[in-house]
């Protein structure tokens, strides 16, 4: 699997989990989050692997054996957080959140 791979089925499998929670009174924060998260995954999906999107979380540490994406706890956090926006900024803000919790 490469890394876009990885990265892509990291942020579905982060959406549906999303997409199973019930909260009382959410207001449609977990479905809009989990859109956002099928929307930067499709996008994460066609970047190719020098891509420097890829690339900085490569350097981030993101990548484990097998080029399995794993953010560690502060990419986590920022994914399990994340409301929306455009694909790619997640995808900035994450070798950020990383750097800054070291």
């Amino acid at each position: 699997m490469s890394r876009s791979e990885s990265l892509a089925a990291y942020l579905r499998a982060q959406a549906w989990r999303r997409l199973d929670r019930v909260e009382l009174n959410d207001d449609g924060r977990n479905a809009r989050s989990a859109l956002a998260l099928l929307d930067t995954a499709a996008y994460a999906a066609g970047l190719p692997e020098d891509d420097p999107l890829i690339l900085t979380l490569h350097e981030a540490g993101c990548f484990g054996p097998g080029e399995r994406f794993d953010p560690g706890e502060a990419g986590t956090k920022l994914i399990k957080h994340w409301a929306g926006g455009e694909p790619h900024e997640l995808l900035i803000a994450l070798p950020h959140a990383i750097a800054a919790a070291m």
